[in-house]
Parts: C-alpha cells; sequence; structure tokens
C-alpha cells in the first residue's frame, strides 16, 4: 500500500539538537491537508512545538496547498494541534521548562490506519563543535562503508 510509504523527515533535528525523549502525536488536520501530506506534500524545516494552555501546537509547518482544494484549501503554514495524553503533556511541559531545551518535530508518517502521525523529540541545541564532531563521525562511518565494499 502507498500509504505506509509516506515518511517525511526532518534531517537537520539530528544535527543540530540532541534528540531525549521521543513522543508519537497524531495532528488535527483539514481534509485538504491529510491529501496534501498523503501526497508528500509537507515539510519539517524550520518547525518547531510549543505548550499552551496544556495543549501541543506544532509552529512552522509546512503542508502544500492541495492542487485539486478550491476555496477549502488551507493555508499553508498555520499552527496545528497535536494529539497527546495529559501524561505524555505534563512530561514534555516539564521538560521544556529547563532551559536549553525545545521540542522538535522529527519525523511524520501515516499510520496502518491511515491517521497523520508526528514524532517529536525533547531536543538540547548542540553546540558548534558538537556539530563538527557529528560531521566527521558520519565521514568516518561513510569512508569505512566504502572500505568494506572493496
Amino acid at each position: 500500500m502507498k500509504q505506509n510509504q509516506i515518511n517525511i523527515k526532518n534531517k537537520r533535528a539530528h544535527f543540530d539538537y540532541e534528540i531525549g525523549d521521543t513522543f508519537t502525536a497524531g495532528i488535527v488536520l483539514t481534509g485538504t491537508e491529510i491529501k496534501s501530506i498523503r501526497d508528500s506534500k509537507a515539510s519539517l524545516a524550520d518547525s518547531y512545538c510549543i505548550v499552551e494552555n496544556g495543549e501541543v501546537w506544532v509552529k512552522g509547518m509546512h503542508i502544500a496547498e492541495y492542487f485539486f482544494g478550491s476555496y477549502n484549501n488551507h493555508s499553508t503554514r498555520r499552527d496545528r494541534k497535536l494529539l497527546l495524553s495529559k501524561k505524555e503533556i505534563a512530561k514534555i511541559s516539564k521538560a521544556t521548562d529547563d532551559k536549553g531545551f525545545t521540542i522538535v518535530p522529527i519525523r511524520m508518517f501515516i499510520s496502518d490506519r491511515g491517521y497523520a502521525k508526528l514524532v517529536i523529540g525533547i531536543g538540547r541545541g548542540k553546540k558548534q563543535y558538537d556539530k563538527r564532531q557529528s560531521i566527521r563521525e558520519r565521514d568516518d562511518k561513510r569512508m569505512l562503508d566504502r572500505m568494506m565494499k572493496k
């Protein structure tokens, strides 16, 4: 089935942040938004999550307008509510109260039942030297893979 092939990743999340706990949340969407996601017309770049009034919201997530949508089309960068349990929201809220921690969207996918899900993680921003270390490790791994193939 095609619906399980939808896997939209935030490539910068693991590069810019050290990800700790992760949570899988549902997203409140309109009809044209889910159709665009099923066409893989979404991006998690420059998106982040906040906790407001006991609810978690994702901001800055881009979902392109649906091509066949008429006046019913959605705005591309509107705030979208995430569906989490009260315990999960309390845990996320407590973790982000500490300085330097933020909620980062990592991956969006379509579940087996056809619902759009968003994997979010609690991340701490990396320093510049940490990023250089990540690049070095990635290059070393690439080099080892090349040597193993020969």
